[in-house]
């Protein structure tokens, strides 16, 4: 039986899912949260299905060992190839979200004609975004891209400059967003841009991402399950399984500010 002092378990690829982190714990600044960053196998967006689901299952029984009472799995790719494997072997021990489901139903709550996805290669071949917002409003033509320059971009710090906005508008320029009303933005990476997206479509399209509709999906969630914690007094801690400089330093990037990572041998 879960208590609700126990920590939530936030896993991606790499450092992109401290977006999801943040708004986590900008939304319930009561909880702990335990990070895990598989900075050794960064990117999952162009690993196998099978890679993705081996790595999830290893990093979700760690984030089990340490007592996390919820596991957000904060990487598109690792939601579309590995969320269901992973609740079969552990939905007994913890509640699981994902960053699919939530921004599927947010844009199904606003009655588009059209949108864009844009994602790694991963996520656009793995087809969850369209499979799941047909199920949802099966009349909703939905385009999607693989964007696969712009995780690694951002993670070198590449944002918000010529050469970033040269390869993000070559992506635009896609022919099929050309009359789209929204673009999800498919990637916990991609919310750093989300600002030179919105301009490059003169804010005449509606930008989504998961961040925010996540971070209230786990408070509802912790809700309905009587998990809130009412009071923390635990540090949160950020683990990776790889360790360089440059992550560190780029973690400020994702997080909005300096966080110490820890180098945790998990393979």
């Amino acid at each position: 039986m879960a208590l609700a002092s126990q920590p939530i378990g936030i896993f991606d690829s790499g450092i992109g899912g401290l977006t999801v982190a943040n708004a986590i714990v900008k939304k319930l600044p009561n909880e702990e949260i335990i990070y895990f960053g598989d900075t050794a196998h960064l990117p999952y967006g162009d690993k196998s299905a099978d890679a993705i689901r081996y790595y999830c299952l290893r990093i979700s029984k760690f984030l089990l060992d340490q007592g996390c009472k919820m596991i957000v799995v904060a990487c598109n790719s690792a939601s579309s190839a590995a969320y269901d494997v992973l609740l079969d072997f552990f939905r007994e021990q913890a509640l699981f979200v994902n960053v699919v489901d939530p921004l599927v139903s947010a844009v199904a709550k606003k009655g588009f004609d059209r949108v864009g996805v844009i994602a790694t290669k991963a996520t656009v071949q793995s087809g969850i975004y369209p499979k799941q917002l047909h199920r949802v409003r099966p009349s909703l033509e939905v385009e999607s891209l693989a964007t696969p320059l712009l995780a690694p971009m951002i993670e070198e710090g590449f944002v918000h400059n010529q050469a970033s906005r040269a390869i993000l508008d070559t992506y635009l320029a896609h022919p099929g967003f050309s009359d789209i009303e929204a673009l999800l933005l498919a990637c916990t990476h991609y919310p750093l841009i989300r600002t030179d997206i919105e301009a490059y479509f003169e804010h005449q399209v509606e930008i989504l991402d998961s961040t925010s509709v996540v971070a209230e999906e786990v408070a509802q969630k912790l809700a309905d399950n009587g998990l809130l914690n009412p009071k923390n007094t635990n540090p949160h801690r950020f683990y990776v399984s790889d360790y360089t400089q440059s992550f560190e330093e780029t973690t400020r990037l994702f997080y909005g500010e300096t966080i110490q990572l820890e180098h945790y041998q998990i393979w």
